[in-house]
């Protein structure tokens, strides 16, 4: 088993700076990938960026050259740091984690994003 805590969401004018935090009760070397995605209102939830446990990483096309996913093993935490925030950026932002071994899907509670034009 495994939990996953988000934080860092708020509210941002559009074209500031937001990063999110996901810190695991256990070590993140035993995930495969780590990940976030999204999910607006009234639309489905969509990948926005992952990281491998060997550090590669893949982004939606609309964030791109904005946001950046990063691990810190040492503390157990996937970081999304997410510049030149757009209004359609506006969504919970959820945490997810994959298992090594089991594959099993870990997700946490969600943090809101909300950027105003």
């Amino acid at each position: 088993q495994a939990q996953l805590g988000e934080s860092g969401g708020g509210s941002v004018q559009a074209g500031g700076s937001l990063r999110l935090s996901c810190a695991a009760s256990r070590s993140i070397s035993s995930f495969n990938t780590m990940g976030w995605y999204r999910q607006a209102p009234g639309k489905q939830r969509e990948l926005v960026a992952h990281i491998t446990s060997g550090g590669s990483t893949n982004y939606a096309d609309s964030v791109k050259g904005r946001f950046t996913i990063s691990r810190d093993n040492a503390k157990n935490t996937v970081y999304l740091q997410m510049n030149s925030l757009k209004a359609e950026d506006t969504a919970v932002y959820y945490c997810n984690a994959v298992g090594r071994f089991t594959s099993t899907v870990y997700w946490g509670q969600g943090t809101q994003v909300t950027v105003s034009s």
